[in-house]
């Protein structure tokens, strides 16, 4: 059996690379979770932090039915459930008749929510352009190519 942990040659090169893509993740995940809860009581002091993901979608593909947006997240319908009727009873998100199928409703941001987004989310990206000033504008673009592959290739 071969044990690539101990290998000095290529293949001992990419764990090294693979563990420090790990760390590097670690750590860009916990300050982003940090972040979102921060972010989500911006908008409403009594949204859950996991719920601002839903106004990011919402947002930027309109309006959904909920079982796209449990497919987009990877949750089940009950936990989607959930979360919207929460965002529902905060005024933030809305449901009306699909009108291709009567029996399924889309969600959809309010005017109330979709202010209190932007102006929260217009703020981050303030916080964003501040932070990576430095940066030249094509590194900030192959940051967000590279991270849109990435995310692409978690969905399937």
């Amino acid at each position: 059996m071969h044990d690539n942990s101990t290998d000095s040659g290529a293949d001992g090169e990419a764990d090294r690379e693979f563990l420090a893509l790990e760390r590097e993740l670690a750590v860009f995940l916990r300050r982003a979770r940090a972040s979102s809860g921060e972010m989500a009581r911006e908008v409403h002091p009594e949204l859950e932090p996991a719920a601002y993901g839903l106004l990011v979608r919402l947002e930027e593909a309109g309006e959904q039915r909920a079982t796209e947006l449990a497919g987009y997240f990877g949750v089940g319908k009950a936990t989607m459930s959930r979360q919207l009727r929460a965002l529902e009873h905060l005024g933030l998100v809305t449901r009306e008749p699909d009108p291709a199928d009567g029996r399924a409703s889309l969600v959809r941001l309010t005017g109330e929510g979709l202010a209190r987004f932007r102006r929260v989310r217009d703020a981050r990206r303030d916080r964003y352009v501040r932070k990576l000033a430095g940066w030249d504008r094509g590194e900030v673009a192959e940051l967000a190519r590279l991270l849109h592959q990435l995310n692409k290739r978690a969905e399937g």
